[in-house]
């Protein structure tokens, strides 16, 4: 039996972000630009500006958003803190640039690292940290 293609994939972790102020639709053209993102579905909700549930494939896993619903959890969203998205590709340096390009902030430029990784941060328009990994090469790369 085969997973329906807007259905995210039983097992594992599939994060699910909160977009502030009605930018959900934003965010999927962001990480189109950003992460190569490909839009599996959208459904807007009622109000026809917002967006009730979004799912993406970005770098072989699911990532899935919503904008931000204050009226039924009595308040806004906080700011995002505290969750870093990881992706483990196979060029830092491209995937980087690629994310500064489409308007990510650079929190940590691309660096080798003492774990055996060439590593960098960035954060989103949307307030939410991304790192990107990939394993160092003999040279260095």
């Amino acid at each position: 039996m085969t997973t329906p293609a807007n259905q995210a994939p039983t097992g594992g972790l599939t994060p699910h972000l909160t977009i502030r102020d009605k930018r959900a639709k934003d965010a999927i053209d962001f990480y189109g630009k950003a992460f190569g993102a490909t839009e599996v579905v959208r459904q807007p909700a009622d109000d026809g500006e917002r967006l009730m549930h979004a799912h993406v494939h970005i770098n072989g896993a699911s990532l899935m958003m919503h904008d931000d619903f204050p009226e039924y959890t009595g308040s806004p969203a906080p700011e995002p803190a505290g969750t870093v998205l990881h992706l483990q590709v196979d060029d830092t340096d491209r995937w980087y640039g690629r994310a500064i390009e489409a308007g990510a902030t650079s929190v940590m430029a691309p660096e080798d690292m003492f774990w055996g990784d060439r590593y960098a941060q960035v954060r989103d328009p949307f307030g939410h940290l991304w790192s990107i990994g990939n394993p160092l090469k003999g040279d260095g790369r």
